[in-house]
């Protein structure tokens, strides 16, 4: 077989999965205080390439389109006329993952402390301004957000599928777990894995009665698959759970279920699943409540979810019925324009008082005189909901403002509200906080820097003129670069939860098993105070004090040797002898304990390593000419910037034979015989799959390129091992 220098080879693989960042423990937060979610661009011109396919990961079964990057990385500035987000004009689903930062506040702004969410446990899409809604638990001890599992500066995993329901229809081609993160009251951290909203985004997340109770989107690609129709809307989760559960929507809406005025009969069928197209989530008087207020199918107004009083569960989920609050609009969302309603965050106040936060239409000519956009106050009369007023003053819609270094050009204006909270006073009134929504000339308005604002209203007013002196003002302001996403309420009581790691396999967090003798990842913090860093030459069974232990689904504890080891991150390799099915995965060390609970252990659990944020495959090729000569063709090149690119692999004249060898783990024991591979859809023999050699763990596979290949460009590859699909990865062909 075909081999690399293999200590340099096991190096390098090792160390791009590596994570150095920390931060000191996270002493918790505090009742009273406030909560905001921001996250912080952290590309650079290496993170796109001008010229790269967009989106970089297309399969041959969705339309893929010849669009190329018009920008690099890096993010607007005033010294340059580049901005990365410009590339969403030819790129629908663009989006660059970025860190997750929760900010404690005091109620007027004043900054108490910041936990940083290790970035190998969750990222949000820097640009999707529909994310990151935060939201206390029902009982006070923890908050919830949604993001993906997915590695900071990656490319269009916002549109990604997830690796449970996959669509071959969806252009970008890559997989990725959306996950629930709980933070407790202390601090403590536990990521969730589901694979609802393949497609799109999980927006907001409730933890009630011990369930995650979430709101998103999904559907990227041009069919309606069963699998996708039934993953989207209002979605449950236990937490937990293993990246290989089902997803479980709570009921599903439709516009048939309404008359159309003009006609007196059902208004017809939209795209299937898309009705359910939900952001903005909130629980009152144990009752789910959520919003519609973007898209062009469904309707942009308020609905509750299940019966009033009683929120679903997992065996009553499927049959809960999800309807319009009486007095909302129940006109179509393709029909809306200036004078409509785009509901986003929603927070009672009492039974009968619903605030909505109102984002605008997002049209720059109509912000300004846009009659429904902020802050809207509703009452319940008679059993019906009436529009009372539309808090605006202070928001100055429609006029920009400046942030320092952004280009002028680029100025943001308020359009309207996202994500609200509020509280009720002693006083008769109540202080609401709410997340400003944009317009700009931005390529991607959701990567503009908006704002935090506070209002104080009084309960008792019904009309504008009562309202009339209440006025917004600023509490925070991102920075360019920034955007601040979700707000809520501080938890309000102790929480004991413990620091959960995010296991996965080292080669690609889009795995959902783990195989014997395979390299994997805990992820979380907090596991040691220093850096201990790589481990070289034998692994061991303790370093700086941290170990990793595995109880198998047949009860046998294993020690599992390491090769990694940092605040954030330690890897191990499974002990080859471990059962399959549920094991719970603990790493002990610098005075605490962290346990997984719900690790799949597969037979097989194929996962290829990648080289940069566009899945440009860890490999290399070999060119047999007929004579036997042979020449190395290196898949990438790197520039003086750090910059990886493909390096198109030369197919050379028709008598010659091209060989691809690629790097992953957890496929050993799957055998040659059993172990396929396609490129851009055309089947390429497998000459040889089974251990890499030089390092434990690291297998490797050698594949025949089909001459047919020569001239196709950036390729999509699909492994499978034992019938059990790897990571798309890609190459580039000459």
């Amino acid at each position: 077989m075909f081999t690399l220098l293999r200590p340099a080879c096991a190096l390098a693989l090792f160390a791009s999965v590596a994570v150095v960042s920390a931060q000191s423990t996270f002493p918790g937060f505090t009742s009273g205080n406030i909560v905001v979610t921001r996250s912080v661009y952290t590309g650079d011109p290496t993170t796109v390439s001008i010229g790269q396919l967009l989106p970089p990961v297309c399969p041959t079964t969705a339309a893929c389109g010849t669009a190329t990057a018009t920008d690099n990385g890096a993010y607007a500035s005033v010294n340059s006329n580049n901005n990365v987000f410009n590339n969403n004009k030819v790129d629908g689903s663009f989006g660059i993952t970025s860190p997750i930062f929760i900010d404690q506040l005091t109620p007027t702004g004043t900054v108490v402390n910041t936990l940083a969410v290790p970035p190998n446990m969750l990222t949000t899409s820097f640009s999707s301004k529909s994310e990151l809604a935060i939201n206390v638990s029902l009982d006070g001890t923890a908050l919830t957000l949604v993001g993906y599992v997915a590695p900071p500066n990656s490319i269009d995993v916002s549109n990604s599928n997830t690796p449970g329901v996959y669509d071959p229809t969806n252009p970008v081609g890559s997989s990725y777990f959306r996950g629930v993160l709980q933070i407790g009251a202390n601090g403590a951290l536990q990521v969730t894995p589901t694979n609802a909203y393949s497609g799109n985004n999980g927006r907001a997340s409730i933890l009630a009665n011990g369930l995650y109770y979430l709101a998103g989107n999904d559907n990227n690609g041009s069919g309606t698959p069963t699998n996708i129709v039934t993953s989207t809307g209002v979605e449950m989760a236990t937490p937990g759970q293993s990246g290989t559960t089902v997803p479980t929507m709570v009921g599903t809406f439709s516009v048939t279920q309404y008359n159309d005025p003009t006609t007196g009969k059902p208004y017809a069928a939209d795209k299937a699943g898309k009705d359910n197209n939900f952001r903005g989530l909130t629980i009152f008087n144990n009752t789910l409540y959520v919003t519609k207020g973007s898209g062009s199918n469904g309707m942009n107004t308020v609905y509750q979810v299940g019966t009033a009083g009683t929120l679903p569960t997992l065996a009553t989920a499927a049959n809960a019925p999800i309807v319009v609050l009486p007095g909302f609009p129940t006109t179509l969302a393709k029909t809306a324009g200036a004078t409509s309603i785009y509901p986003f965050g929603i927070w009672f106040a009492n039974a009968t008082t619903l605030y909505v936060g109102d984002e605008g239409d997002g049209v720059a000519a109509d912000a300004a005189t846009a009659p429904n956009a902020g802050l809207q106050k509703w009452s319940l009369v008679n059993g019906t909901w009436q529009l009372d007023y539309v808090l605006q003053k202070g928001l100055n819609l429609g006029t920009p403002y400046t942030v320092p270094n952004l280009p002028t050009s680029l100025n943001p204006a308020t359009d309207g509200l996202r994500n609200i909270t509020g509280k009720v006073n002693g006083d008769g009134t109540v202080t609401i906080w709410a997340v400003t929504s944009t317009i700009s000339a931005n390529g991607d308005q959701g990567a503009d820097p908006n704002k935090l604002l506070m209002i104080t209203d009084t309960l008792a007013n019904t009309t504008a003129s009562a309202a009339a002196n209440e006025q917004f003002t600023v509490v925070k302001s991102a920075a360019a670069g920034e955007v601040l996403r979700g707000v809520s309420l501080a938890p309000t009581a102790t929480s004991t939860m413990s620091n959960s790691p995010l296991v996965l396999s080292v080669a690609s967090s889009s795995v959902p098993t783990l195989a014997p003798g395979s390299l994997a990842a805990a992820n979380g913090q907090n596991f040691t105070s220093g850096f201990p860093g790589p481990i070289f030459g034998i692994s061991l069974n303790e370093f700086d004090g941290i170990t990793a232990s595995i109880v198998d689904a047949a009860g046998n504890t294993s020690t599992a040797p390491l090769f990694y080891v940092s605040p954030n991150e330690v890897d191990f390799q499974i002990p080859s002898k471990v059962a399959t099915g549920v094991a719970k995965v603990t790493i002990a060390g610098n005075g605490s304990t962290q346990t997984s609970t719900n690790v799949q252990i597969a037979a097989v659990a194929p996962a290829l390593f990648t080289l940069n944020n566009s899945g440009l495959a860890t490999s290399y090729a070999v060119r047999v000419s007929s004579t036997g000569t042979q020449t190395v063709e290196p898949v990438f090149t790197q520039n003086s910037a750090g910059l990886i690119s493909p390096s198109p692999i030369n197919m050379g004249s028709s008598t010659d034979t091209v060989y691809l060898i690629l790097y992953g783990t957890g496929f050993d024991t799957a055998g040659t015989s059993n172990v396929t591979a396609t490129v851009n859809g055309v089947n390429a023999p497998v000459l040889y799959a089974g251990p890499g050699g030089g390092s434990p763990g690291l297998d490797q596979v050698n594949i025949q390129l089909p001459s047919s290949l020569a001239g196709k460009g950036n390729v999509n590859l699909q492994m499978t091992a034992a019938g059990v699909a790897a990571n798309p990865v890609q190459i580039t062909i000459q």
